[in-house]
């Protein structure tokens, strides 16, 4: 165990070192304000793209409609870093700038939107809507239309990232930001809603909680109430970090410290969706695209909605 520890210590100081050496302040004039390192751009690109194939996979295998989003949004955050590479040898290239910030900044979007609609599949297959202030038929109604207009915003601001006039990259950033905040505000919403779901569910349902435990662990629903969460946590983080960052300005410490956008933002949405590989909803409730609120046949197939009518 102390091995692989110093192994991953060792590396990580390795790409922080290498960071180090390209973040200097006598770099030529450049819009990110440090000059992106092409060994974590290699080392986050071959982990997002790892995730991708994978996700690409079990979205064949297993089927899952509510993750074509992040599996789309798996391509394109990995086409952002793809994109760095390019922003390291051209610091200065306004049009690289705008598509690495559209890919790396908006790519989330789509995860976010992939949660929502686990949690209305979930919550379909439970049979639990009476715990959500929402039913699970319009969670993923409500909370995505809330995601496409933040975006609209986010997209908004970061074209206005680059102008020339200063009053106009003010404004794009104010833009931006209040897009921003406005998706960490309706995913904090989400994401409590979400917990108060689960506290329920094993407060008053301990027979539906404890349903799947005698079953594999690709097979227990808790799994996937788990992983939904651990990921919304995941994605929580990067959001609260890409707020606080654009409240500093474009020239903030956070904004032009590369390490930063690394530890929080990257690592948080990695987890967040890397977690999804071995717990892909699809596989963990069968037929999971045909779930619709109390609209579930009483079979085989769907044993814990029949526990949770009866109980």
């Amino acid at each position: 165990m102390s091995q692989r520890a110093l192994a991953m210590f060792s590396l990580l100081s390795f790409a922080l070192s290498a960071t180090a050496a390209t973040d200097s302040t006598n770099q030529p004039r450049n819009i990110v304000g440090y000059i992106p390192s092409n060994v974590l751009s290699g080392i986050a690109l071959a982990v997002v793209l790892i995730v991708a194939i994978s996700h690409a996979y079990n979205f064949w295998k297993y089927t899952g409609k509510c993750m074509l989003p992040m599996v789309i949004g798996d391509w394109t955050y990995a086409g952002g870093f793809g994109v760095r590479f390019a922003l390291h040898s051209n610091p200065d290239s306004i049009g690289i700038y705008i598509v690495h910030q559209m890919l790396i900044v908006l790519s989330p979007c789509a995860f976010i939107a992939t949660e929502y609609m686990v949690l209305g599949r979930l919550a379909s297959y439970l049979d639990c809507g009476r715990h959500l202030f929402i039913s699970p038929r319009k969670i993923a109604r409500v909370f995505v239309i809330s995601d496409i207009v933040t975006f609209l915003i986010q997209g908004a601001g970061a074209s206005l990232s680059t102008a020339k006039t200063e009053s106009a990259l003010r404004l794009g950033g104010h833009i931006f930001l209040a897009g921003l905040t406005l998706q960490l505000i309706s995913f904090g919403v989400f994401l409590a809603m979400y917990i108060r779901f689960l506290v329920l569910v094993r407060m008053r349902e301990p027979r539906l909680w404890h349903s799947d435990r005698d079953k594999a662990w690709y097979k227990d629903w808790r799994a996937l109430a788990y992983t939904l969460l651990i990921s919304s946590i995941g994605v929580l983080v990067r959001c609260t970090y890409r707020v606080i960052e654009l409240s500093q300005g474009y020239t903030g410490h956070l904004s032009t410290t590369e390490s930063f956008f690394y530890a929080l933002d990257t690592l948080p949405l990695c987890i967040a969706i890397a977690i999804y590989v071995p717990f892909w909803p699809g596989r963990i409730i069968l037929h999971i695209d045909d779930l619709t609120s109390r609209k579930i046949m009483v079979t085989d197939e769907y044993p814990i909605a029949s526990m949770a009518t009866l109980a």
